[in-house]
């Protein structure tokens, strides 16, 4: 599963924080992508996308239900904002500001497997190598050069007596 596909069924962002951005974004005269027309001047530096500062917000961009299925008319033009809200779980951390958003609609927190699916969880410990030999004493052993010793065991090579001591 890709992140994009759980913010197809949600779009609480959409609909919960004001998306502003600096105004260039919105300035085909300098560069900017977003359609001029669908934002609205906050201050000197600021635009928004209109319907999110409103109240209650939801951004002109977005169609459909939320919760259930939606999409951003302009998510290839969207404003910075936009493309730098992280669902939760995509760095592999919950993101509270989502949360938030979708409870403020009634929906539950995301889990880790709502954003990347079951298949990407194995929980399954991995297969213990054939050659290990077992341990009677309980001792913790460490692996040196691929196989293992004791703690106290070590194949170092000899130090050298200090710089100071050679004759």
């Amino acid at each position: 599963m890709r992140p994009e596909n759980v913010c197809l069924q949600c779009g609480a962002c959409c609909a919960y924080y004001r998306a502003s951005f600096y105004w260039a974004e919105a300035d085909p005269a300098q560069g900017g992508s977003v359609p001029p027309e669908l934002t609205t001047q906050i201050d000197l530096f600021l635009v928004a996308m209109k319907g999110t500062e409103a109240n209650p917000p939801r951004c002109i961009a977005l169609h459909g239900e939320i919760g259930k299925a939606v999409c951003c008319t302009i998510y290839e033009q969207r404003p910075s904002p936009c493309r730098e809200f992280p669902v939760s779980w995509l760095d592999g951390h919950p993101n509270p500001r989502c949360d938030q958003a979708r409870a403020a609609w009634g929906l539950p927190p995301l889990r880790f497997e709502d954003v990347w699916g079951t298949s990407q969880l194995d929980l399954t410990p991995p297969p213990l190598p054939v050659d290990v030999p077992a341990l009677s004493t309980g001792a913790l052993s460490l692996p040196v050069d691929g196989g293992f010793a004791k703690i106290g065991e070590t194949d170092s090579p000899p130090q050298s007596a200090p710089a100071s001591q050679a004759a």
